[in-house]
């Protein structure tokens, strides 16, 4: 009986064929890696365990066929006792001597002249049956055990040195390297390829092992019982490889082209929710949600066509099956009737031999996926672990030279990024730096200065020529010292998140505090640290998200002297200041700069009048060099950046042309964020602490109920009718077929032999009726159910992302709504969900009808027996239950643990280039490693829960005939119960007992899809605090552009103890041009954000033309600003779509874009380029230097027509050049427009009709340029010299 729960025990089998096939085939065409490949990282002791767990599992596979011999001897005593019953009806006859006589004493012989056997005592039998399966049942609880325990516990042991030699690996690799493989896609390699390693060599494995070795003892049981029927059985199994074969390819295919479409719509939700402030500025959200529907649309059509072409192909298989069962009854019966060379017993033990070696086989396939998949994961690992860097940072070798001078020399070289091989940064470049002398480089942007500052690092290797430190070529120098000798501050420092101490620890290790104070003191960093709450323990938050521009810049300056380096290279160091900080930075790095060698990089030429050599720059060659008033008589390169820089008032307080700071890598939100989440930059305690408590509700949310669901599903009902009709009738098929296997058993007791021969033939016909009927029934679910599936996915994954876009800004900023974790939501939640729904609303129908069915036949025929069955139908159930339960808790877990891991990789692999130059690797590394340890634990510990539940879910089965049988054979014996009907309950139970069993896997699926569809309410429900709606709020018609702020307040949300605007006060009318000047933190950027809208006052009023701001309609409002930011955010795709971006309402023809193009002085640029405006961008604009990202931003508010126009540090970021032709741009669309400029330069704003000074939160002084400068108050001050407004 055992066979029959095999054939049933897992419909899933079925399905397994067909994957293993495909991944099979899958794995033919990548024979890419040697089969033992995985193992690599094994010792002898995890050999050991391996081998002896596969020698158990090669036992523990032996048991079921092990079991059929016992079955057939069994089929043959219950045959054999029914005929003597039968004959002993007659009373003439009577038992003697094992024979049967007649009462005469002659003895009685059939047709066939033999005598007939009798005297079988049956209950002794089953007795002696019943103890055999408890002896495998045992057997087999004790291997499954050792077999599980020890493949888990190997694995886990493997997988913990592959992680960590991968990180480090990947922690030596050159800086090149990464510029060419994503920091994304390096973490998802963390992550889920080392997991995939995992499951090739863990419990999978063994379980492989031992449904082979059940395929190889199933067929010698079959050929031991009967040849010729094993061959007959044989024969057609071809037909179902080649179709497996035929579908895999095809499936794989599919599931490839599904997920491309999948990652495509992924990465477009990435790139929107990472520049989310852009996007609700310039009202893009329809736009970008129909964008990502459409990549959804097509992973649709693929994921239905897959759907289509499984359902076909299991019908198919089911249809097969059912024939192989009617061809080897049939035969079968006429070897046992006619040619007498089997007994019933060896036809049913070879029939479900060869059935289930057949079976085990398919499912020992989905382990070869799982195989597949590990082995291309390690192809992929180890081809990085097995990487040699170019430039390896861990490597012993190369000299330290005793002293150091500092001159750096270049001869000849030429350079250019791994990831661009097509354009030259640096063109033989050569020139000298002398030890102890500042130099300085000018040249406008792309010249290739700062790539001769990443060759001096050594993070790249000229392609041609050397870099030479006093006269030894860098590349025989020891790296980890030369970076050591080196400090940068770059213009875009990055922080790590953890504490201001720290940060500046990583400069150098084993520091003292009194070093560090000394270094902040010497940054001009100490006073504001000592101003927060948590002074030097205060956290700087994600990427130093909590701090201001020029607080971060600080404390890289600190960072970088407590080296105390040799060699000093300024990238634009002040450049993210405004005049006052950097007055005092600038003195402070005029400070350090003596006796060392200093390069400083600048686009504001007044920082570096008084460097000993400046050097001029130009498409990657140094064209020119001297001090100051030499250049300015060459008239060259740096006289031109000059004059243009100078058309100003006194130069001294020409401020600020920097590439202005940029926020943390890998986030580029608008800069206004670096400022706004930063202002006076204290990271509250709240920081550290309120995340943990939010997160408590945040995790266990109410599963949601399933009638809302399924409500999301509606317009598929008539898909998902059919598909439930398809699975009933599939539910139906198991029943029917324990009621004929049971029969054709019964017909070997018919006396009769020509009226068995007739009913054996009328059963074959059933079996080939039911055949067809499951064919049309397996497709129908499939398909049906594929395609209300994926609709469903795609409806709930739009319905997502567009609830994400109507968020207010201040959601986003809760840092549990990171654009990486709302993009894993949408991908995994709305799958998830469809788990509820589509194929498994057709597993609940097919197993409920199975169930059903199976328990009415069962009762029918022999209620007594089915109760005692029944007995241990929930332990059967409890054992699918634990199976599915243990391996849903554990991942839990491991996810949880992995997480902390995670976190110190994805922030080591961002923000490499600083880890590289601070020479800090190595602490990364150290501090992966440790975080690995309770991962590692908890996987040591469950290999053995894991392996108790196996063995207790596989020998469950064995007590259970045991029993039953038992009790069968007294039901025999004492009320003349047919022996067939006790088969007929047995497999009626048994099947539904898997049918449940099958029921029960689902529920962790089903619960997971529960809570994440709560997940997904949560948000769809969720009010936004500012709407978005078009219908909401106020419109009118002439809207002119005038702006008040009425006594505004306002915090930020995630940082409620900081008051950002304190009673602002400030009006501008139509047309004029307000500007807003104070220092960084004093609440500039914030005031814009409020007129956006991003963010609604607490206290006080904003009046649009006499509105107040909250009673607006926001995309009306949103409509009539144009914005351009210090940090331009520009998507991935051509400069024409970019500029497009400026108005979502409508299409913007070509003419329009050209003509914004030129008055943002982009054109002739853009026409310069091959692909003229279809030139792609790259992602975050990473193609175009800062200034060209600038003009096309300047062009996509332009082209909006803005009534309104918000400068937020526009000019900024660039070069005296560019600068001058923006400017220009800026004044051209500021043309008849109400704008409000921010500026830390201030020779821009002096033509502003209003100059209103900033200072915590108010406004100190309002104005003209020259009543301000008449008034000689802060304003005043601030032009002649720079000083602090306080």
């Amino acid at each position: 009986m055992q066979s029959i729960g095999f054939v049933f025990m897992r419909q899933e089998s079925v399905n397994a064929v067909t994957v293993s096939t495909t991944s099979y085939f899958l794995k033919e065409s990548q024979k890419s890696t040697n089969s033992f490949l995985q193992y690599r990282f094994a010792t002898w002791k995890d050999t050991v365990m391996m081998v002896v767990g596969g020698l158990c599992a090669l036992v523990h596979g032996a048991a079921s066929p092990l079991m059929l011999l016992v079955y057939g001897m069994m089929t043959d005593t219950f045959v054999a006792y029914e005929l003597e019953v039968q004959e002993l009806r007659d009373p003439n006859k009577e038992c003697n001597n094992n024979s049967i006589y007649w009462i005469n004493g002659s003895i009685f012989e059939t047709a066939e002249n033999e005598t007939v056997y009798c005297g079988v005592d049956i209950e002794a039998q089953m007795t002696m049956f019943a103890y055999y399966y408890i002896g495998i049942g045992l057997g087999v609880l004790i291997v499954s055990y050792f077999q599980i325990f020890f493949w888990v516990s190997a694995a886990a042991r493997q997988i913990q040195r592959i992680r960590k030699t991968y990180f480090r690996k990947i922690m030596r690799m050159e800086i090149g390297w990464f510029d060419c493989n994503s920091v994304g896609e390096l973490n998802t390699r963390i992550s889920d390829d080392i997991n995939k390693i995992n499951n090739a060599i863990a419990d999978q494995v063994s379980i492989f092992i031992e449904r082979i070795s059940t395929f190889v003892f199933g067929f010698m049981v079959g050929f031991i019982g009967g040849w010729k029927l094993t061959l007959v059985v044989v024969a057609v199994s071809p037909l179902i490889g080649i179709a497996a074969g035929l579908m895999a390819t095809a499936v794989a295919r599919l599931t490839g082209r599904e997920l491309k479409a999948y990652a495509k719509a992924g990465a477009v939700a990435d790139e929107v929710l990472s520049s989310i402030r852009t996007v609700a500025a310039f009202g893009g959200e329809n736009k970008e949600a129909e964008r990502y529907d459409g990549n959804l649309a097509e992973a649709q059509t693929w994921g239905v066509k897959k759907g289509t072409i499984i359902g076909v192909f299991q019908g198919y298989l089911w249809c097969i099956i059912f024939f192989c069962f009617a061809l080897a009854f049939w035969y079968g019966s006429k070897l046992v009737i006619d040619t007498k060379e089997l007994s019933p017993g060896s036809l049913i033990q070879v029939f479900f031999g060869v059935l289930m070696a057949a079976m085990n086989l398919g499912q020992a396939s989905p382990c070869l996926e799982a195989f597949a998949s590990g082995r291309a994961a390690a192809k992929t690992i180890f081809g990085t672990i097995d990487r040699e860097p170019e430039i390896d940072c861990f490597s012993e070798e190369g000299h330290k030279l005793d002293k150091v001078k500092g001159d750096i020399e270049f001869h000849n070289v030429t350079s250019f990024y791994p990831s661009r091989p097509d354009v030259k940064i640096l063109n033989d470049l050569s020139m000298q730096i002398k030890a102890g002398e500042t130099t300085a480089f000018v040249g406008p942007s792309g010249s290739g200065k700062s790539t001769t500052i990443q060759l001096i690092q050594r993070f790249y290797d000229p392609m041609e020529g050397t870099v030479t430190l006093d006269g030894h070529d860098i590349r025989t120098l020891n790296i980890q010292w030369l970076r050591s000798l080196i400090g940068i501050v770059e213009q875009e420092p990055v922080l790590f998140a953890t504490t201001i101490a720290e940060n500046i620890r990583f400069g150098l290790p084993g520091v003292t505090m009194e070093d560090i104070i000394q270094a902040t003191k010497e940054a001009n960093a100490y006073n504001f640290i000592m101003d927060l709450p948590q002074k030097f323990d205060t956290l700087v938050g994600e990427g130093g998200g909590q701090m201001s521009g020029g607080q971060k810049q600080r404390i890289a300056i600190a960072r970088a002297l407590i080296r105390n380096p040799r060699i000093l290279l300024l990238d634009m160091a002040t450049s993210a200041l405004d005049n006052e900080s950097e007055a005092v930075v600038q003195e402070a790095l005029d400070k350090v700069r003596t006796g060392r060698t200093t390069i400083s990089i600048a686009h504001r030429l007044s920082t570096i009048r008084n460097a000993d050599v400046i050097i001029g720059f130009e498409h990657g060659q140094a064209v020119e060099k001297g001090t100051h008033s030499e250049l300015i008589e060459r008239r060259g390169v740096y006289f031109t950046l000059v004059t243009l820089q100078n058309q100003g008032t006194s130069n001294t307080t020409k401020g600020r042309t920097c590439r202005a700071a940029y926020i943390g890598v890998g986030s580029v939100r608008l800069r206004s964020l670096s400022k706004l989440s930063s202002y006076s930059g204290t990271p509250l305690d709240s920081i550290s602490i309120t995340p943990k408590h939010e997160v408590g509700p945040d995790e266990h949310v109410e599963p949601a109920p399933v009638a809302r669901i399924l409500k999301y599903n509606q317009p598929e009902w008539p898909y998902m009718l059919l598909g439930s009709l398809g699975a009933a009738v599939n539910g139906s098929v198991n029943p029917i077929y324990a009621i004929l296997f049971s029969q054709i058993l019964g017909t070997f007791a018919i006396p009769d032999l020509n009226e068995q021969r007739e009913q054996i033939n009328g059963i074959c016909l059933l079996f080939c009726i039911v055949a067809v009927a499951s064919f049309f029934s397996q497709f129908l679910q499939g398909f049906a159910f594929a395609k209300s599936g994926e609709l469903l996915t795609r409806r709930l994954r739009k319905l997502g992302f567009q609830a994400m876009l109507r968020q207010e800004i201040g959601w986003f900023d809760d840092p549990r709504n990171s654009p990486g974790a709302l993009t894993t939501r949408l991908a995994t939640d709305a799958s998830m969900v469809q788990g509820a729904t589509g194929s498994q609303i057709g597993m609940i129908v097919n197993s409920l009808t199975n169930i059903g069915a199976s328990f009415i036949i069962a009762l029918y025929f022999s209620w007594k027996l089915t109760l005692v069955i029944m007995c241990f139908l929930p332990l059967i159930g409890l054992s699918g239950v634990f199976q599915a339960k243990m391996l849903t808790g554990f991942e839990n877990q491991d996810k949880k643990a992995m997480e902390a891991a995670g976190q110190v990789s994805s922030e080591a692999l961002a923000n490499i280039r600083t880890i590289a130059g601070l020479a800090k690797e190595s602490s990364f590394v150290e501090s992966y490693e440790q975080k690995l340890e309770l991962p590692y634990i908890s996987a040591k510990k469950r290999a053995h829960i894991y392996g108790l539940y196996f063995g207790f879910s596989q020998c469950v089965i064995f007590m259970a005939y045991a029993a039953s049988f038992r009790y069968g054979g007294y039901l025999v014996s004492s009320e003349g119960l047919q022996y067939m009907f006790v088969f007929r309950v047995i497999s009626a139970v048994v099947i539904s007992g898997t049918a449940l069993g099958r029921a029960s896997s689902f529920t962790p699926d089903y619960a997971k899809a529960k809570t994440a569809a709560a997940q997904f309410f949560k948000l769809l429900d969720r009010v936004p605090k500012i709407s978005m709606s078009d219908t909401d709020g106020e419109k009118w018609d002439k809207f002119r552009g005038e702006i008040k702020f009425i006594n505004c307040k306002f915090t930020y949300p995630t940082r409620p103890d900081i008051q950002v605007l304190n009673d602002l006060f400030v009006s501008v009318k139509p047309g004029q041009t307000l500007a807003f000047v104070g220092s960084s933190g004093c609440g500039k950027s914030t005031s814009v954000q409020l007129l956006e809208r991003f963010y609604d006052p607490d206290e006080g009023r904003v009046l649009i033309d006499g509105h107040p701001s909250h009673r607006v309609n926001v995309p009306f409002l949103r409509s009539q600003i144009g914005i351009v930011s210090q940090e331009p955010v520009l998507f991935d795709c051509s400069i024409a779509e970019n500029i497009q971006y400026g108005v979502n309402t409508c299409s913007v023809s070509m003419e329009e874009i050209v003509e914004a193009a030129k008055k943002a002085y982009l054109h002739d640029f853009v026409m310069t380029l091959p692909n003229k405006y279809e030139t792609q961008v790259g992602a975050q604009g990473s193609q175009l230097s800062r200034g060209q990202k600038q003009r096309i931003a300047i062009a996509r508010a332009i082209v909006r027509n803005p009534k309104i126009l918000l400068l937020d540090e526009a000019t900024s970021a660039l070069d005296t050049e560019s600068e001058k032709t923006v400017q220009s741009a800026l004044d051209e669309a500021r043309k008849g427009r109400t704008c409000i400029v921010i500026a830390h330069r201030l020779s821009t704003i002096q033509s502003a009709d209003i100059i209103a000074v900033m200072s915590n939160g108010t406004v100190i002084e309002q104005g003209t340029h020259d009543e301000l400068m008449a008034k000689r108050g802060a304003y005043y001050k601030l032009v002649t010299r720079g000083a602090p407004i306080s």
